[in-house]
């Protein structure tokens, strides 16, 4: 019965790629998709970012948190670990160190870890140069820095490769020859994480629904305290800058006779010009009227105003 499961394991051994080494841990349901979280602040100078990932356990996937390792020698990078389908069942690649990053799926695991390569940092004559712009420094002094534009494309939180809406992506000849170095396995402090992480009920996805309370640690096994980072809800884009205020008209039905009269341009009014006394004599033109008792009364006041006038010269 040994030797039968011994066979078992060996044949599971040979129809595994050799891109990366997975577990005989298979499972037909699809690994949830990442969390959304924050990267916590370096604890210090030479620690490497590993992302968090979903694990599977007796009762279910289950979250392992983020955290800051330090590389088990100096020229380590690390290679996330990854879920792909093969052959009718989800399988999981275990991460590892080795002098380049290798092939994790295509996953974008985020913070420098596209899906592609490692965009956080490199080695620099033995020590590591981090890239400003993915990282977290917190109050940490850090003298090795450098600053370099990392664009995502890829802002899909798909967490596995292949099957049914998984990464499409296969491995570069790069990643294929990555794949061929010398591996170093996961750090003690990392397998500590994990195995905290998988006696811990609130990182299951079915009592956080892919919303861990601790999606990452600023240092492996610390689940308490200053450097945990919870998960937050996930949004479906950057939200829009916002616009200053301004003033809008109301608006007029589009039916409206005012909407759809054209603007007419008016002069403006011209001053109306001053008043003059009337003369003493008005020209009789200037006092035409068409009612008949207006004109009786005004020939009445022009011929009062001739009298007047003789009398005055008469006594002058």
């Amino acid at each position: 019965m040994r030797r039968f499961r011994f066979m078992i394991g060996l044949l599971a051994a040979l129809v595994i790629p050799s891109v990366a080494q997975a577990q005989i841990v298979s499972i037909t349901i699809a690994p949830p998709e990442l969390p959304v979280y924050e990267q916590p602040p370096l604890p210090a100078p030479g620690y490497i970012w590993t992302p968090g990932y979903w694990a599977y356990g007796p009762d279910g996937y289950y979250w392992v948190p983020g955290t800051w390792v330090e590389p088990p020698a100096v020229g380590l990078l690390w290679t996330p670990g990854y879920w792909g389908w093969r052959n009718g069942v989800y399988a999981w690649n275990d991460g590892y160190w080795g002098p380049r990053v290798g092939f994790y799926g295509g996953v974008s695991y985020g913070f420098g870890y596209g899906g592609v390569g490692y965009e956080g940092g490199h080695w620099d004559n033995g020590v590591l140069a981090y890239n400003s712009t993915v990282n977290n420094f917190g109050s940490v002094t850090v003298t090795n820095v450098y600053n370099k534009t990392v664009i995502n494309n890829n802002i899909k939180r798909v967490s596995f490769n292949g099957g049914t809406g998984g990464v499409t992506v296969q491995p570069t000849p790069q990643e294929q020859a990555a794949a061929q170095d010398h591996h170093v396995a996961p750090a003690p402090a990392q397998t500590q994480q994990q195995h905290l992480a998988s006696t811990n009920r609130a990182l299951l996805a079915s009592e956080n629904h892919g919303r861990p309370a601790i999606a990452a640690t600023a240092k492996p096994g610390e689940f308490t305290g200053k450097g945990i980072v919870a998960a937050r809800e996930a949004k479906p884009g950057p939200a829009p800058l916002r616009q200053p205020s301004v003033a809008v008209a109301p608006k007029v039905p589009a039916n409206s006779a005012v909407a759809n009269k054209p603007l007419e341009s008016k002069p403006l009014a011209a001053s109306p010009p001053a008043s003059k006394p009337l003369a003493n004599n008005p020209p009789a033109s200037h006092l035409k009227t068409r009612d008949p008792l207006a004109r009786s009364m005004l020939r009445q006041r022009i011929a009062s105003a001739k009298i007047k006038s003789i009398s005055d010269k008469a006594h002058s």
